[in-house]
């Protein structure tokens, strides 16, 4: 069995991953060997723990990247008039948790409706969300009751005056720019 020296550059130094991952992976190689008395090739253990690693990561990224369903909703403004809005629909708490956070870009026209079990007293804040948003609180019938300015990355909480059931995040100013306001209805069928 061939040990390191700091002569020897391992396969992780040569290929210019010298870190401390590629350091515990030698060090957990050559203690399993030392424990089992194997012959199991430092190839092979490397590939089997960068496989490993390949996994934990791409799970991660994936949640985080995890597309959710989208629906057009209409609002029904004071006048009568009918404005539709394509909504990301976040139900389950993990996807009302991560709402629009890092997302860069949101178009106009387009938003995210959080749809909550019951009636109650939401709260919002932005942490980690770097777009301006405009969110609006809706109870249980449809009725926008609250509509709110938000600022990248706050994590001041945006509460909901009365109980509310949902919430439509949208670009910061898209509710003003298209004349929608507080006792405006939106459409919901879920």
């Amino acid at each position: 069995m061939k040990i390191q020296t700091k002569q020897n550059k391992s396969d992780f130094e040569e290929a210019g991953f010298a870190c401390k991952i590629g350091q515990a992976g030698n060090r957990f190689w050559r203690k399993s060997q030392k424990k089992s008395g194997t012959q199991f090739s430092r190839p092979i253990f490397r590939a089997f723990f960068l496989a490993f690693l390949f996994v934990i990561f791409s799970a991660e990224l994936s949640a985080a990247t995890k597309k959710l369903p989208v629906k057009t909703l209409s609002i029904i403004k004071a006048d009568g008039s009918a404005l539709p809005v394509d909504c990301e629909i976040a139900k389950k708490p993990d996807d009302r948790a991560r709402g629009f956070m890092g997302r860069k870009k949101i178009p106009d026209g387009t938003g995210m409706i959080f749809v909550f079990e019951q009636d109650q007293i939401l709260s919002f804040w932005m942490k980690n969300t770097p777009h301006p948003l405009s969110i609006a609180y809706i109870d249980s019938a449809g009725k926008i009751r609250d509509i709110f300015d938000m600022q990248p990355f706050s994590l001041a909480s945006v509460q909901s005056t009365s109980s509310v059931r949902y919430a439509l995040e949208v670009p910061q100013g898209w509710f003003r720019k298209n004349g929608v306001s507080v006792g405006d209805t939106v459409m919901l069928s879920f």
